[in-house]
């Protein structure tokens, strides 16, 4: 018995794993050899590679294909549309399996709708990448990016609160955690 749902008009394939509580939305394909953690929410029209992990409560919108090669940490979210790649220079005539680069998107970033991501480009922390945006380089943590190519604009708290540092600190008002900016690298203060 799973303990997870997937819509009638949905693929899953053998040789995936599927944690307790995800859903899967109309229309979506889950491919062998894939990953799905717990409390994730698949929506409509998604496509799943091999070999593709997703974290726990991963929300993925319409129409997100995630191809071979990326990772995605738990709390990330994709917006609808949002696009990746996994080959640097695609020809339908020639077979680039074998150079699928990684793409690491880590806890909790958000990718805005219709955005673009490189392949072989990580995304940070809490990051979070505007709608529309193309992604072709590494993403810092807590980076708000937008713009071809995605430039950082400034950081963004867990709870999406624009940082404002002050001697190099940043009190979240909204939530209370602390930050510290040292050398362009944003860390949350424990």
């Amino acid at each position: 018995m799973c303990n997870y749902f997937v819509h009638e008009s949905s693929y899953v394939d053998d040789n995936t794993k599927i944690g307790e509580g995800t859903k899967i939305w109309h229309f979506s394909h889950i491919m062998s050899n894939s990953e799905i953690g717990n409390n994730c929410n698949i929506g409509q029209n998604v496509v799943i590679s091999p070999e593709v992990v997703l974290g726990n409560n991963v929300k993925i919108q319409n129409n997100v294909s995630v191809y071979t090669g990326v990772i995605c940490e738990d709390d990330v979210f994709l917006g609808p549309s949002c696009v990746f790649t996994n080959v640097i220079n695609p020809r339908s005539f020639i077979s680039r399996k074998d150079e699928y680069r990684k793409t690491i998107i880590k806890k909790g970033a958000s990718i805005g709708a219709n955005a673009t991501i490189v392949c072989g480009h990580n995304i940070g922390k809490y990051a979070f990448v505007g709608a529309g945006s193309v992604v072709t380089h590494d993403i810092p943590d807590y980076a708000l990016v937008v713009g071809n190519p995605a430039r950082v604009k400034y950081y963004v708290c867990e709870c999406s609160h624009k940082m404002e540092f002050n001697d190099n600190k940043f009190i979240c008002p909204d939530c209370g955690k602390i930050y510290e900016l040292i050398d362009n690298i944003v860390r949350r203060c424990e």
